[in-house]
């Protein structure tokens, strides 16, 4: 089937109605149903017992891969970036200003009619002093199509994290999906818990503040999974649970390496709706040898194993595997070959570009359909654009806390009073 006969009457009326003010200012002859994150959570919430990839587009491989992919599931899905990846200190080429850009263009011309929301990922506060400057910078995010953040503030205590929330939430469009963060992603250190949890959501929502999903950690980690631990499931429907009069959807970060099993149980046992794949996708574009749920395989010598023949060119890999060696590059480093090595892998043959873009479809569409249980959520989401006519879905849940107990003072009060465990400094952005 063309792409011009797959836009039916249905298809432009929901995409006349479900674009948000600032993709169709951006694109205004578009035929890409880019739509607000609220929606894709929804969607999913609606079909139940199901949750759907959030993908760190590292690459225009990546980013093409996974549109084919959620095109042949029919899946709802979202494209996204985190500010460690693509931000001012970039280290993947689609940054939190193209990527909506890229998104677009790629949709148009592969003929993708899914839904799509583009997603800024781990929009890291994490002191007092980052709050300012990230107003502006909110702000320009979505004036560069983005239609869906996480304010990431977890880097702080409890009571700094919900202030700077409060915050920044003017900066970002009432329509516009919503993510908020408790506890860093570290693995097994400095687990989540209810009570910090709740002091979050309770807190926002006595300010009006209605977010669509909740990250915590539990138990799982970014890039390469190497404690065999993994996802918490209990863990994490112990808290959806407690938190369930406010109708928040988990998030899902530091999905790549945790097995396939624990994915379809987080799906089918706790409220998330958005899994984060990010390091598996990169792996399999390259052609690096992966097992069934994305974590790199190495040698004996602790070396990733390239397939010969599957994703990019033996000399291409050697190539990188040089850059990496200068700049002293190990382990889950290697996501910063993705920038420098962009342009090059963009100049190899067309085959084997295509087979790069192959690996990824053919991964994404696994997770879609037998794992993730994503797969018609598109129609669903459809639906829901032509029954509420409007770019804004709505909210999922309305206002149950006083904003009298909720005062910049009780906040820090409140907050004195929880006792938990946030685990290592460190670095865990992405």
């Amino acid at each position: 089937m063309t792409a011009s006969n797959k836009y039916s009457e249905e298809f432009n009326t929901a995409l006349n109605y479900g674009r948000p003010p600032n993709i169709k200012k951006l694109f205004p002859n578009s035929k890409a149903l880019i739509v607000s994150g609220k929606y894709i959570d929804q969607a999913m919430l609606k079909k139940g017992r199901c949750m759907t990839i959030a993908a760190n587009a590292r690459s225009s491989f990546v980013l093409r891969g996974t549109l084919a992919a959620a095109q042949k599931a029919n899946a709802a899905i979202i494209i996204e970036i985190a500010r460690s990846e693509g931000g001012t200190n970039a280290y993947c080429p689609v940054s939190l200003w193209n990527m909506a850009r890229q998104t677009d263009a790629l949709m148009n011309e592969m003929g993708i009619t899914i839904p799509v929301a583009i997603h800024a990922d781990h929009f890291g506060i994490k002191t007092p002093g980052d709050i300012e400057p990230a107003k502006a910078e909110i702000e320009s995010l979505f004036d560069a199509g983005i239609t869906s953040i996480a304010i990431d503030a977890s880097h702080m205590p409890d009571d700094q994290n919900l202030l700077a929330n409060i915050e920044l939430n003017p900066f970002v469009p009432e329509w516009a999906g919503l993510e908020t963060e408790i506890g860093e992603i570290k693995g097994t250190m400095g687990l989540s818990t209810d009570e910090e949890a709740l002091f979050l959501i309770q807190g926002l929502n006595a300010h009006n503040i209605f977010p669509d999903w909740i990250a915590l950690n539990n138990g799982t980690i970014h890039g390469i999974e190497q404690s065999g631990t993994g996802i918490d499931v209990d863990l994490t429907a112990q808290i959806h649970e407690a938190l369930s009069p406010y109708k928040i959807s988990g998030a899902q970060h530091g999905t790549s390496g945790n097995d396939s099993d624990k994915l379809r149980k987080i799906a089918s046992k706790t409220h998330t709706t958005k899994a984060n794949v990010a390091t598996a996708l990169q792996m399999v574009s390259w052609g690096l040898k992966v097992n069934d749920y994305g974590n790199a395989i190495l040698d004996d010598k602790g070396n990733f194993i390239k397939q010969k023949d599957n994703g990019l060119t033996e000399e291409m890999w050697s190539k990188m595997l040089d850059y990496a060696d200068t700049n002293n590059l190990r382990g889950g480093d290697v996501k910063k070959l993705n920038l420098p090595f962009e342009n090059h892998l963009l100049t190899q043959p067309q085959e084997i570009r295509l087979r790069m873009a192959k690996n990824v479809e053919n991964f994404v569409y696994t997770l879609l359909t037998d794992v993730f249980n994503a797969n018609d959520t598109a129609d669903i989401l459809i639906a829901h654009i032509l029954e509420t006519k409007n770019h804004m879905p709505g909210h999922k849940t309305k206002k149950l806390e006083s904003e009298t107990e909720w005062t910049w003072e009780k906040i820090i009060k409140k907050a004195a009073n929880i006792v938990s465990d946030k685990g290592p400094d460190g670095n865990f952005d992405d």
